[in-house]
């Protein structure tokens, strides 16, 4: 079993989404972890002990000066125990009590003084989430290390619909598999990738962009994951849920992606420039709707910064850059003058005219050329295991560094 001897502490907030929690723990004890579970005091608004205990086996833990024979002092024992902590939902006065460092129940007080891994659930009101206060928390935890989880979109308790919800229990399992992943290659490496396309607005209604899925992109943040990595995900607009465990960073424009992988390079082992951003936008963006005026329209484009090309020249001894071609013709010729011209390390060559390549599928037909000239034509292939061979090089190439 995929979580067999490994030991996860399940933190319990309270939320309506607390009501899933059950189905979390099923899920870890049916992979084989030993959960203990801890609640706060309002967790028990939303969701009993008892079903948690014989899920668990365990009692469940709520006061932190409470006798236990296991762990005479609950918290600290507690936090030593565990080989991963879980806070599932993560309300947003828990993140507040997280990021500031307080300790006034059993639960915060652990968490200052484990050396688990420690992943998080938010979930709360679109409005809660996207207060500057959260969002100013939810960075701060990032930044110390935690896997934040991002919140699903759908209906909400207050019965709107929009961003905040619990994800899905399995996409939290998922994660957790991953975090305890045993013997990943890339284990210790931190990975920059990009996803999706881009989109440049004209006007309000109005935008100029292109058919990128992101699929290949959400495959190998995927795949960088599950062998061990941390995984650093910018991503234009996609219809995709985010793998669990990445570091997500949303984005519209390509000057918005610039942006955000120009801030997360550095300190990155390899960035996987996967997305397909806008080379041109609108000189000017039109702050109202253009009218229908039985007339010809002339928008006039100013070229984009080339992203790739902009970390090739600031990149450092030791990290590796990926970038991907997507041509229809001459593409060995071009694409070698990309990865020169970008100071790539590995070119992914994309020919559009390929049966099962491209965008919108699940499969792809690349061909790999490293820096040193060297060429491997790949067969049709799902995207994951496309993902895979990419991250085999990425890994190798990373060894040799080392």
């Amino acid at each position: 079993m995929k979580l067999e001897g490994k030991k996860v502490l399940l933190g319990i907030t309270g939320g309506i989404a607390a009501y899933k929690a059950p189905l979390i723990l099923r899920e870890l004890v049916k992979l084989g972890a030993d959960v203990r579970v801890v609640m706060t005091e309002c967790a028990h608004r939303f969701v009993a002990e008892s079903p948690l205990e014989v899920l668990s086996r365990h009692p469940v833990h709520s006061n932190m000066f409470a006798r236990d024979e296991e762990f005479p002092v609950l918290h600290i024992g507690l936090a030593a125990w565990a080989d991963l902590v879980l806070i599932a939902p993560a309300t947003a006065n828990f993140a507040a009590k997280m990021a500031g460092g307080l300790a006034d129940d059993l639960l915060s007080a652990l968490l200052l003084s484990t050396r688990a891994r420690l992943v998080v659930a938010p979930s709360m009101e679109e409005h809660m989430l996207d207060h500057p206060a959260t969002q100013n928390n939810l960075h701060l935890l990032r930044e110390r290390g935690c896997a934040l989880l991002d919140p699903g979109a759908g209906e909400l308790a207050s019965g709107a619909s929009g961003r905040g919800r619990l994800p899905e229990p399995e996409e939290i399992v998922d994660a957790v598999v991953s975090l305890l992943a045993e013997g990943g290659d890339l284990e210790g490496l931190t990975l920059l990738v990009t996803a999706g396309p881009t989109v440049e607005d004209v006007d309000p209604v109005r935008y100029i962009g292109n058919r990128s899925s992101g699929k290949m992109g959400y495959a190998l943040a995927q795949r960088g994951l599950a062998r061990g990595a941390q995984v650093r995900l910018v991503s234009g607009p996609t219809q995709l849920q985010p793998p669990a465990g990445a570091e997500v960073r949303w984005v519209r424009s390509t000057l918005e992606m610039q942006r955000e992988a120009e801030a997360l390079f550095d300190g990155t082992d390899a960035a996987i420039m996967a997305a397909a951003p806008a080379d041109y936008r609108p000189k000017q963006v039109i702050t109202e709707k253009i009218k229908r005026d039985g007339g010809e329209l002339s928008i006039e484009l100013v070229e984009n910064p080339d992203i790739a090309a902009g970390l090739g020249a600031r990149k450092q001894e030791g990290q590796q850059l990926v970038v991907f071609a997507l041509e229809s013709e001459n593409g060995l010729e071009h694409a070698r003058g990309k990865l020169a011209r970008k100071r790539g390390d590995l070119v992914v060559l994309n020919n559009v005219g390929e049966e099962g390549a491209g965008f919108e599928v699940d499969t792809n037909v690349v061909t790999l050329i490293d820096a040193e000239g060297q060429v491997e034509k790949l067969p049709k292939m799902s995207k994951a295991e496309v993902a895979d061979r990419i991250l085999d090089w990425v890994a190798a190439r990373c060894r040799e560094e080392a």
